[in-house]
């Protein structure tokens, strides 16, 4: 088989890709930052209750999860890079806010602002149309991966930033990573026509049926039940850390545990996708991560036990966060992948906040054994809908620039098109010039499915 030239990312999409993924990456990364080093802080707050705690450190999750959809639509009308860029500089407000106050309701009301400018959408939609269709997959799996390193930067970076510049200092920062992120729309970011992307982007007209999906809603609780366990830990962590280490030695507990968890998902990574094992290794995640919390819950004075008990537990986070939007796309029908992804996104968000307000909450009344027992338990309600899902179709998601052509000849090449080997299901939107498919990469006759592209080479 010949090999198609138009396969390979041009240094355009490539310069776009690592654009979008900085953008990002930098955002996150203010977030992140104060995770591993709040609780601590916040006990010096004025107003300060471990519920109010719990609510500063997951209260973005809410605003975020209320903006994005909102701002990634006003973005299909007013432009992308405006819209990021306001929704950048309404999160440098929020951390400058967070910066300068004293009391735990400033630092409240700073963290809403800082997820109200919730731009991942627009980000999206930005870098789908920087991109053809065929790359598409790879540029939203960079931007993922960055999230990811951006993750574990913070968990690290935290407690080291916290020792010389402390929290407020760390807000700070981040407005400064607020402003870099707005040099890079402005002067890194190509400058392309809009075009609407329901690869990427919602379509209220399909969220009713998207919402019905019995499968979908299981990968929503999934990532739901992920963010909220997370966020609720890291308002207990710290503190039970704090009695077990001095708080500027954290960062030697989070750098081998992110390395070693991230060197060994990898494996079980490759067994789910390439072996098609997907199902058996992600409940087995599941199953790790109870069995996570319950350790977390035994050992709270045993450094060692924490520290093997925090490795599963990234082990386990790590795998299912990677395998999450996977299955998202697999699941979804071929012309919802965009809004599967908006519903999925907000329940993480969603998540988030529930997880700080929830955590706090149970802190407060139960100390760390409240926050680790009720992970454990909603852990266990994703793994009882875990165990009962249907085993994944191996079908990624591919988009074909059709071009224009006649709405009556729409039916006819959905046709033509899925009879191509390796091709499984086809939704032809004549009006947006575009082909959605769902393709068995194993089977698939890349040449062939290209004819019909008007990207090709």
């Amino acid at each position: 088989m010949k090999e198609s030239t138009h396969q390979n990312m041009t240094p355009f999409e490539r310069r776009a890709a690592l654009s979008m993924a900085s953008i990002y990456a930098v955002r996150m990364l203010g977030l992140f930052m104060i995770l591993p080093v709040f609780s601590l802080y916040a006990s010096g707050l004025e107003g300060v209750t471990p519920f109010l705690a719990g609510i500063a450190i997951g209260i973005y999750g809410m605003t975020q999860a209320i903006f994005q959809i909102p701002l990634g639509m006003l973005s299909d009308r007013f432009g992308r890079k405006p819209v990021i860029v306001a929704g950048l500089l309404v999160f440098a407000l929020g951390s400058a806010v967070a910066a300068m106050s004293d009391s735990i309701y400033g630092i409240i009301f700073g963290r809403a602002l800082q997820g109200a400018g919730a731009v991942a959408a627009a980000v999206m939609a930005l870098a789908a149309d920087l991109t053809r269709e065929e790359h598409r997959t790879k540029v939203m799996a960079t931007i993922g991966a960055s999230i990811g390193v951006a993750f574990a930067l913070s968990m690290i970076l935290g407690p080291i930033l916290n020792t010389i510049i402390g929290v407020p200092g760390i807000f700070g920062l981040t407005v400064l990573l607020a402003l870099l992120a707005i040099g890079i729309v402005l002067f890194a970011v190509p400058t392309v026509a809009i075009h609407f992307h329901r690869d990427t982007e919602l379509v209220p007209a399909t969220l009713g049926s998207v919402l019905k999906d019995t499968q979908l809603l299981r990968l929503n609780w999934g990532i739901f039940s992920l963010h909220t366990v997370l966020t609720a830990n890291f308002v207990a962590l710290p503190l039970v850390l704090a009695g077990l280490m001095p708080s500027e030695t954290h960062w030697q507990l989070y750098l081998p545990v992110f390395v070693v968890a991230f060197i060994a998902m990898v494996p079980f990574i490759i067994i789910a996708e390439k072996k098609r094992k997907m199902k058996p290794v992600f409940v087995s995640a599941i199953l790790l991560l109870v069995l996570a919390e319950l350790g977390l819950l035994s050992l709270q004075d045993s450094l060692t036990g924490l520290a093997i008990f925090l490795l599963f537990f990234f082990i386990a986070f790590n795998l299912l966060e990677a395998s999450l939007p996977s299955l998202i796309a697999k699941q979804s029908p071929t012309d919802r992948k965009g809004t599967a992804m908006g519903v999925y996104s907000s329940s993480q968000f969603l998540g988030i906040f529930v997880g700080g307000a929830v955590g706090g909450f149970l802190y407060g009344h139960w100390m760390a054994n409240g926050v680790f027992l009720f992970g454990a338990g909603i852990l266990l309600l994703w793994l009882v809908l875990a165990v009962s899902m249907e085993s994944p179709r191996y079908l990624a998601s591919y988009v074909l620039n059709i071009g224009v052509i006649n709405p009556a000849e729409a039916d006819q090449l959905a046709t033509r098109i899925g009879g191509v080997p390796g091709v499984s299901e086809v939704t032809v939107i004549a009006e947006e010039e575009s082909a959605y498919l769902k393709v068995d990469n194993e089977q698939l006759d890349i040449d062939a499915l290209n004819e019909f592209s008007i990207n090709r080479a």
